[in-house]
């Protein structure tokens, strides 16, 4: 049976099987075309189709889904085959048959608990603004009695308008599958629009259940034209990725100032008691503080997570309770700080210096952009309700409560809190505001682990450690090199200011911007995902939009006060995340470029002087198209090869997390004999690397193969089945079954062959890690600047970051490193 046909060209079939049955089709939803059956001493299937007309022009590739085997059936798990066009290569992965996100909001009890559990987490930085409010609206002092009303309508309606409607109830809905933040925005807009600078993408990609986008049946003409002007566009990509980038440094750069102007407004409080203490002695005991703060960052939050919710409850039952009582005991006239025309009156007496002042009314809503970055941990629905029924009105109290007090007193403002507070409660007011500023530091240093943990997943910056401080929550991380930077600059900056007025100047700036760059991403995300009315749009860019900007030409007149420190550091942190990034993509497209052709991949095969050893080896690459020009590089040093191969690429998609199940796909590399495979480990920008990453590519290395096989004999079974229908002859067809279950019963021992090597090379042989030791220069025409980017800037970077080995966890014992001459 050697080299017998079992299948002709369809065109040419004469007297031979007939054409699948409508049945098939209705069955698969797919046309077939050719069918092209040979086999020779080991069976080799190959299947072409073609998709219905109803298939969209973007799918890359198709798919047939086989019924599940009993086993499957009970991991609710269904194979699948992939079948790229001008490919003979079975592709299976395994999906969940309906793996959907599960809801935070599946009923009120989890709502309120999970919104009770983010008072401690998210509302730590925006509820201990009024610590510092009024001293860095009123820098000056108090000219004008009813300024203070202006002051307080201004407070009120940023509060409103800024976190309340336009965070809590827009911005939390552009969530990515629960996560928030800015690359969370960005993800969105690279999964419905193809901007993603590294050209990685795979049809596979958007089968995995987080993938996907629920969106709204109509279509509009403006968001299919701005989609296109994107993905035309190589400046529209690379400034969206600039964006990101400045939008994550400006975060970074909160977890700066907040730990700063927080802990430093909240011992400021003790000179109630003592005049004896100096700003220099106040700055030095924050300090203290704050060095302490940052050390205890190695033990994790989670073992003190569970105080952080009671501890800001009664922070804000406090200031809260303090507000009313100020209200009704000095001055009940502020009410009338809802009517907006106070704002009008508060530019026409103050003009330049009411427009100056707007760079500390911003500072009541720092903290706002943590709603959206610490989605994750909760539900947009809970941080809905711990908003509206206890932070908002807490801090209308509290500033009303404030504002009311200087009215009776306005020669107190620069210490406006404590002052406001009455003498009994005095003491506990200073410890509960302690806490609450370590809570808000707290929070800030926490998510900026967390955002770094995710630029690192999309290649956006250098590699660093990463330790997981939670067995129970992956999203927990710490990070010590971003720990001991961030530490060094608060110091800085709090011993260098010493007042949190200019602090407050440095944090308007990186505040503003955040809200700025947010509202731009989510412009996009309204017209091209939303598919949002555009009046609807150019209502929310009059109004909001409006506001921001008016809000950052006012921090940034304050550039040359403090205002310029968040955008230097924010600068320096975009080079180094930028020209990382960039060279990152110029070395995968180098590879892309480079990559070994299948006629290579046989002449390696065949090559008699190429001898293979025991063992399992895999080769890591970036590129997931491909086999990669490091194993060119390392056959033609090296004439010998392990038995068994597997390309390994670890590849981060634009989505949260890659459900476990879905996370590893496979594809054989012909010929057979080589005995090679191509591995994709899709991530998500939150997902961990599995502990036992060597046990489960195996284990799931042999499902494929399994898998691979099934798929083949379902077709098969299927062609003998329709075959039974046809009118050939009774002796032909039973001829043509006994093929059929002859080619089952070869590949069924070729499956069972291949399992038995692959246990034993790794039992018995191990696993060999092949890591790519690449060196990066510049090419000899290349400009002066890339030359610069590339050759030292980024070589700098390289030589001080973890290397790649330390990154994948791999045993020195059993890595070898190739090296190999980038030049881009």
């Amino acid at each position: 049976m050697c080299g017998k046909p079992l299948l002709k060209e369809c065109s040419n079939i004469s007297g031979g099987l007939p054409l699948p049955s409508s049945t098939f089709s209705e069955e698969y939803g797919l046309d077939w075309k050719v069918v092209v059956l040979d086999y020779g001493c080991g069976f080799l299937f190959g299947a072409c189709f073609e998709a219905m007309s109803n298939a969209t022009a973007e799918e890359d590739d198709i798919r047939v889904d086989i019924p599940m085997s009993d086993d499957q059936l009970k991991r609710n798990m269904r194979p699948i085959l992939h079948k790229p066009y001008g490919s003979m290569d079975l592709v299976s992965v395994k999906a969940p048959a309906n793996h959907g996100s599960h809801s935070k909001d599946s009923n009120w009890w989890v709502v309120l608990n999970l919104a009770f559990q983010s008072i401690g987490i998210v509302y730590g930085d925006l509820g201990t603004s009024p610590l510092y409010v009024y001293p860095s609206i009123f820098s000056n002092g108090i000219k004008h009695r009813d300024d203070i009303l202006g002051a307080l309508s201004l407070v009120f309606y940023t509060l409103t308008f800024l976190p309340l409607v336009k965070y809590v109830f827009v911005v939390l809905r552009a969530n990515d599958n629960g996560e928030g933040g800015t690359f969370a925005l960005y993800s969105l807009i690279c999964r419905y629009a193809r901007v993603s600078l590294i050209p990685s993408q795979q049809a596979e990609d958007r089968e995995v259940s987080n993938y996907k986008l629920e969106l709204p049946s109509k279509r509009l003409k403006l968001a299919s034209v701005l989609k296109s002007s994107l993905q035309k566009s190589q400046f529209a990509k690379i400034f969206l990725l600039l964006v990101t980038m400045l939008g994550t440094s400006m975060v970074i750069g909160d977890s700066i100032f907040t730990p700063s102007i927080s802990v430093l407004s909240a011992v400021a409080g003790v000179k109630e008691v003592t005049s004896a203490l100096t700003d220099d002695m106040i700055a030095g005991i924050s300090v203290v503080i704050l060095i302490f703060l940052f050390m205890i960052q190695r033990f994790g939050t989670h073992r003190v997570s569970y105080t952080f919710a009671p501890v800001l409850c009664v922070w804000f039952v406090l200031i809260g309770g303090i507000g009313f009582y100020n209200i009704i005991k000095h001055d009940k006239t502020v009410l009338k700080a809802i009517n907006p025309m106070y704002i009008v009156e508060y530019f026409i007496r103050n003009k330049k210096d009411a427009w100056i002042s707007l760079g500390g009314v911003v500072l009541c809503t720092t903290g706002a952009e943590a709603l959206f970055a610490d989605l994750g941990h909760f539900s947009v629905r809970a941080i809905q309700v711990s908003m509206c029924s206890m932070v908002y009105p807490a801090l209308i109290f509290a500033y009303t409560g404030q504002s009311s007090y200087l009215r009776q007193y306005p020669d107190e403002v620069s210490d406006a809190f404590y002052k406001s507070v009455p003498g009994p409660l005095y003491w506990p007011m200073f410890v509960v505001s302690i806490l609450a500023a370590a809570i808000a530091s707290q929070a800030m240093i926490s998510g900026t682990f967390s955002i770094v943990h995710q630029s690192l997943s999309l290649g956006c910056f250098p590699p660093v450690k990463v330790v997981y401080t939670s067995a129970n929550h992956e999203g927990q991380v710490y990070i010590p090199a971003i720990n001991y930077i961030l530490m060094l600059a608060c110091i800085g900056v709090t011993a260098g200011f010493k007042s949190t007025v200019k602090i407050g100047n440095a944090y308007g700036t990186a505040v503003v911007f955040v809200m700025t760059l947010t509202s731009s991403l989510l412009v996009l995300v309204m017209i091209m995902i939303w598919k949002t009315n555009i009046f609807l749009i150019i209502l929310y860019i009059l109004t909001i939009g409006f506001v921001e900007l008016l809000y950052l030409s006012s921090v940034l007149y304050k550039f040359t006060s403090g205002g310029y420190l968040p955008l230097v550091f924010s600068a320096v942190l975009m080079i180094i995340m930028y020209v990382w990034n960039d060279v990152y993509r110029r070395k995968y497209h180098y590879e892309l470029d480079h990559k070994i052709s299948p006629g290579r991949l046989k002449e390696i095969s065949a090559n008699k002087n190429m001898s293979r050893i025991p063992g399992l080896a895999m080769f890591y690459s970036e590129l997931v198209h491909g086999i990669p020009p490091i194993f060119e590089h390392y056959v033609s040093n090296v004439p010998a090869l392990h038995s068994i191969i597997v390309f390994v690429s670890m590849k981060s998609l634009h989505i949260n997390e890659v459900p476990p199940e879905e996370r590893y796909f496979f594809r054989r590399v012909e010929p057979r004999e080589l005995f090679a495979f191509r591995c994709v480990v899709r991530y998500g920008y939150k997902d961990v690397r599995e502990v036992a990453f060597e046990e489960t590519l195996v284990t799931r290395l042999k499902e494929f193969i399994q898998e691979e096989i099934l798929l083949q004999n379902q077709m098969l079974s299927t062609i003998g089945n329709n075959a039974e229908k046809g009118t050939e002859p009774e002796g032909e067809i039973v001829e043509r079954n006994n093929d059929v279950a002859n080619a089952k019963q070869v590949e069924e021992e070729i499956m069972q062959q291949e399992i038995e090597q692959l246990q034993k090379e790794w039992e018995e042989a191990g696993i060999v890690h092949m890591i790519g030791e690449s060196e990066v220069i510049a090419k000899k025409e290349a400009n002066i600047m890339k030359r610069i980017v590339i050759n030292h800037v980024y070589n700098l970077l390289k030589r001080n970051v973890r290397q790649r080995e330390k990154v994948f966890d791999i045993p020195h014992k059993r890595m070898l490193k190739v090296g190999m001459t980038y030049q881009l």
